[in-house]
């Protein structure tokens, strides 16, 4: 297991709106939420005739929660040509799913104010199980339109080769 350096200046903790996703060995352009990482592990209660009327509890299966992640619509095709690898409309029968390389390991990476990497997370097997194309549209609203990707996965992992880096020293 790789030891993390401690960076001993740093007191306060890192904010939630500089990270980037990667995919396929590029950054994805302009995701502006990331939903949170989650996973659950059932509890197994089980209990021997001769024990006393408790329960003892163990770990079942872990499952992962599903992972969200917005952009506001542009001409970019990522997002969309991902959920077309899981259901395309007008490809013919039996072609609508392909199945060779619908699923994505992905990288979130967490950055400091400084814009150092602080953390990153390998997210694995990804596939799209929901795609927003486009929101409701309001004619009286002042907001960005959003495309939504819901991943579901099957696991993610902290990446222990990315360690705190020493914070930059201003001069001047």
């Amino acid at each position: 297991m790789a030891q993390f350096a401690v960076n001993t200046h740093r007191f306060d903790p890192y904010k939630n709106f500089k990270f980037r996703i990667k995919w396929d060995g590029r950054y994805v352009a302009g995701v502006s939420k990331v939903g949170a990482l989650k996973r659950t592990t059932e509890v197994v209660e089980h209990r021997e005739g001769g024990d006393p009327s408790t329960s003892r509890k163990s770990p079942g299966r872990t499952k992962y929660e599903a992972i969200t992640l917005e952009r506001g619509v542009t001409h970019d095709l990522e997002f969309e040509a991902w959920a077309n690898k899981v259901w395309h409309v007008g490809t013919g029968l039996g072609a609508e799913v392909s199945l060779k390389d619908f699923r994505k390991d992905l990288i979130l990476e967490v950055y400091n104010e400084a814009g150092q990497v602080v953390l990153a997370y390998k997210l694995y097997r990804c596939w799209v199980s929901e795609f927003q194309a486009m929101p409701d549209l309001d004619a009286n609203a002042n907001a960005i339109a959003i495309q939504t990707l819901k991943l579901e996965n099957e696991g993610w992992e902290r990446d222990p080769d990315v360690s705190e880096p020493t914070e930059p020293v201003l001069v001047g």
